[in-house]
């Protein structure tokens, strides 16, 4: 009889998944994947720290809702029972119902919960739970957007789990520090937290654990753009997913090669073949996915072919991919995401190509609030900028566009983004003088030279004293 590569159970021929461990099998989708399937990467995955090391694979993406429902109500049984009977409620089954609550995404129950058996470990003194009580709390706070407390608590479960010298969870910690230091841009940060985790994973020989930090670091190769790095470490963890018959690691493999193409661009052609690849793969297991799990699979997928579409210049089909992947993000993450900033900005964008310049400017407002209330503060400068640039070329509103460029520059000029704040001050100059206000167009040609000068911008810096300069001389000219 076969046995599951993942909990080592008997499993049925044509069982679809695991009914031990709820992990998907590859059953008979071995005719569906290819022998060269690649490696691209998704996103940077979450750890949680599991009772139960040995089920401790990626997330477990196959129980049901009413699975968990029937869950909950079982604890609720047991935690009714324990009350009536007066003893002592284990905080156990509280980690347990917490955890459930978190599939179900109701993420203030959850928390809620936690805190609760959070007290009762401390009252049990059970570092090691208190250690997962804070790891899990840390999660929902990274989920919920507050980074700061999402990093208080992964470095108060990484003190615990130091002491306890428990190195398989602390390199799931290390991966979840680097994940909230890779969302708030702090890229040295996160790198390092990554490969922390990635060299102590190889150290203690853990195979998964090295492949699923590896898998998370290349998402910061890619923004340095070391795609030879990438290429080795993609093969490598594709080998092991293929020999470990890891459906949800072959879907994220395409995803992660059709991104790695499109980033190079290199091949869109092969982008695109992954990208559907997985797209069918995910079709393949779809009943045994929830809503959740399908939605964050699906999300990237959309969005990339919605970029080859454009360059392709097929507008429409666009358009309808990056709407998927914007309905997509909505189902799987909790309120606003930063994700759909990025999803409506490439909307924006695409209604510029198709010349409607309202809904364009439509989609960059709403992609600005995002930003805005995610705290990418530079990006939404730069949208703010370019939503002038389109008043200007598009709407001849002159007035509306020196308001956004106003707005971009206030922000950069708080960011101290020094040659931003130059190259502004010199369109304004430009915009002033196109309108005959001369003093106005002085004024920001000044500003920009002295930007200029602190970024040792000789050429520019030269080029604008000589336009003030001779601005100056019209200026007195006219008044004799």
């Amino acid at each position: 009889m076969k046995t599951c590569p993942y909990c080592k159970s008997p499993i049925e021929e044509n069982w679809a998944y695991c009914r031990n461990c709820n992990k998907p099998l590859i059953v008979n989708l071995e005719d569906a994947l290819e022998r060269d399937v690649r490696f691209t990467y998704n996103e940077p995955e979450i750890c949680h720290l599991d009772l139960e090391e040995e089920r401790d694979r990626y997330d477990e993406i196959v129980i049901k809702d009413e699975e968990i429902d029937q869950k909950i109500n079982k604890i609720d049984s047991t935690l009714e029972s324990k009350e009536v009977l007066g003893e002592p409620i284990p905080g156990s089954l509280l980690l347990e119902k917490s955890s459930l609550y978190y599939k179900k995404r109701d993420l203030p129950k959850a928390m809620k919960i936690l805190e609760l058996a959070l007290n009762n470990f401390k009252e049990e003194n059970d570092l090691l739970n208190v250690a997962i009580c804070h790891n899990e709390l840390g999660i929902i706070q990274e989920d919920n957007g507050y980074f700061d407390q999402a990093i208080y608590h992964f470095n108060r479960a990484l003190e615990i789990l130091n002491n306890l010298n428990d190195n398989s969870k602390i390199i799931k910690i290390f991966n979840n520090l680097g994940n909230v230091y890779f969302i708030i841009k702090d890229l040295e940060q996160s790198y390092n937290y990554y490969q922390e985790a990635y060299q102590l994973s190889q150290q203690e020989n853990l195979i998964f654990e090295e492949i699923k930090s590896s898998s998370n670091l290349v998402e910061v190769l890619y923004l340095l753009k070391d795609y030879n790095r990438i290429k080795r470490i993609l093969a490598k963890n594709l080998d092991y997913f293929k020999n470990n018959e890891d459906v949800y690691g072959i879907i994220t493999t395409n995803i992660k090669y059709g991104k790695l193409h499109y980033l190079m661009d290199e091949d869109y052609n092969e982008s695109h073949q992954h990208l559907n690849k997985a797209l069918e793969l995910i079709d393949g297991i779809k009943e045994n996915l929830t809503v959740y799990i399908k939605a964050k699979l699906e999300w990237e997928c959309f969005f990339y072919l919605g970029q080859i579409y454009r360059l392709w210049d097929n507008l429409t089909k666009a358009e309808n991919l990056f709407l998927q992947s914007l309905e997509a993000v909505r189902i799987f993450e909790i309120g606003e995401n930063i994700k759909e900033g990025e999803i409506l900005e490439n909307l924006a964008e695409l209604y510029i190509s198709k010349g409607d310049i309202g809904r364009a400017i439509d989609f960059y407002d709403l992609a600005c609030e995002i930003f805005y209330k995610f705290g990418d503060n530079r990006k939404n400068a730069e949208l703010k900028f370019k939503m002038g640039e389109i008043y200007l070329e598009f709407e001849e509103n002159t007035s509306r566009a020196i308001d956004y460029i106003e707005e971009a520059l206030n922000i950069y000029e708080d960011l101290e983004y020094t040659k931003e704040c130059a190259i502004i001050y010199h369109k304004l100059g430009d915009i002033y003088l196109l309108k005959g206000i001369t003093d106005m167009a002085i004024s920001n040609f000044e500003s920009a030279k002295d930007n200029y000068q602190n970024i040792q911008d000789e050429y520019n810096m030269n080029l604008l004293e000589e336009k003030i300069k001779s601005l100056r001389n019209q200026n007195n000219i006219k008044i004799m």
